[in-house]
């Protein structure tokens, strides 16, 4: 845990074979740090590898071996933080047809997952319009995202379940192709998927009520007077234990071949003014609601870790209007954010609104 003063940031990174890139070295400012270039030049795929280091994953793209530079049988990303004045050096190793290595001062972790929250970072992207626009899956991967940067015990809880989930599926596929379905075989699973199943629905839940204030302080900066916002999570496991719906479901289980009750199946469900907001907000709600979602993000993992994520802003002012624009850079210019990233196609935009801050800048031009 880091004390109260603690600061992180990203020194330097160098990418080899990583998408576009056959090689690149960059340094950065400890504060506010302005990536402008055309569209295909790497600006996103500069603060993916940044995402990288600190997620252990890319942001983009969900198999690490199509980040891998076309023609080339590996990529490296090598990456030196500061923490309060001790140097760190992360590097991430992919092979072709190989595992993933991660490293810290040249040591390889046993296990990714100690590394993930270690240097936090918050991503703001085009691309987050799918955790409004695309199924639950997307939202539950956000969220389990946040947790699992704060919470060690959840991410190892999240990794057993979905074990778990994947024996029992492949139980009920058995007994659908002997035609023979025989619930005393399910009793030890469905019991161990109950008692992570439950954890994990507490810890969610819990997590909601304190983040869902954070959240809606953001929101009442950026959105419209007199906007609303919720964030409600649904949940069979709201109203009955796991075990229960488990056994319930079976029969349902053995004809679907996969497992219909548990967390695994939950949601978020994003409201604006009391509706939907994949139904029945305008874009400029979207945003506005994402933003704050992001920002609350931010926020929340800096109370907890008591250190300041890395903040990842790829090409939002292209997608924003004058006033939203405004308002977040405000808030990006306020002491509580410490390094940021900004990307834009236009050079001069970008300085505008950098300058606007008020605070130093670094200017980096692909």
């Amino acid at each position: 845990m880091f004390s109260a003063e603690n600061r992180m940031h990203l020194k330097e990174i160098q990418l080899i074979n990583f998408k576009n890139y056959e090689e690149g070295l960059f340094s950065f400012s400890p504060g506010l740090n302005a990536i402008s270039g055309r569209n295909g030049v790497g600006k996103t795929n500069l603060l993916d590898a940044v995402h990288y280091l600190s997620m252990c994953k890319s942001y983009y793209t969900a198999t690490d071996q199509q980040n891998i530079r076309h023609d080339a049988d590996f990529f490296a990303l090598h990456g030196l933080f500061d923490e309060d004045g001790t140097e760190a050096k992360v590097s991430c190793i992919q092979k072709a047809n190989s595992r993933k290595v991660f490293k810290i001062h040249q040591k390889e972790y046993e296990r990714m997952a100690d590394h993930i929250g270690r240097f936090p970072s918050v991503m703001i992207s085009p691309y987050d319009q799918d955790y409004i626009q695309g199924g639950s899956e997307l939202r539950r991967r956000y969220f389990d995202s946040v947790v699992s940067q704060l919470d060690h015990a959840y991410l190892d809880g999240l990794m057993q379940y979905n074990r778990l989930l994947m024996q029992r599926n492949a139980l009920l596929k058995q007994a659908y192709d002997r035609s023979s379905l025989n619930p005393a075989d399910f009793e030890i699973w469905d019991e161990r998927l109950s008692q992570f199943g439950g954890r994990l629905h507490d810890a969610r839940a819990a997590f909601l009520e304190q983040f869902l204030p954070v959240f809606l302080r953001y929101f009442r900066q950026i959105a419209d007077e007199g906007e609303t916002a919720d964030i409600r999570y649904e949940s069979s496991l709201n109203g009955q234990p796991m075990a229960d719906g488990l056994r319930e479901s079976l029969q349902r289980d053995y004809y679907s071949g996969h497992t219909t009750c548990g967390i695994h199946k939950d949601d978020f469900l994003f409201l604006c003014n009391g509706y939907p907001v994949k139904r029945y907000c305008s874009q400029g709600q979207r945003k506005t609601f994402l933003i704050a979602l992001k920002l609350a993000q931010f926020e929340y993992i800096r109370q907890v870790k008591k250190v300041k994520p890395l903040l990842l802003l790829d090409d939002v002012f292209d997608r924003l209007d004058h006033r939203r624009v405004r308002c977040l850079t405000q808030l990006v210019a306020d002491e509580q954010f410490g390094q940021v990233f900004l990307t834009d196609t236009d050079a001069q935009r970008l300085e505008s609104v950098c300058t606007a801050t008020g605070i130093p800048f670094q200017q980096i031009a692909l």
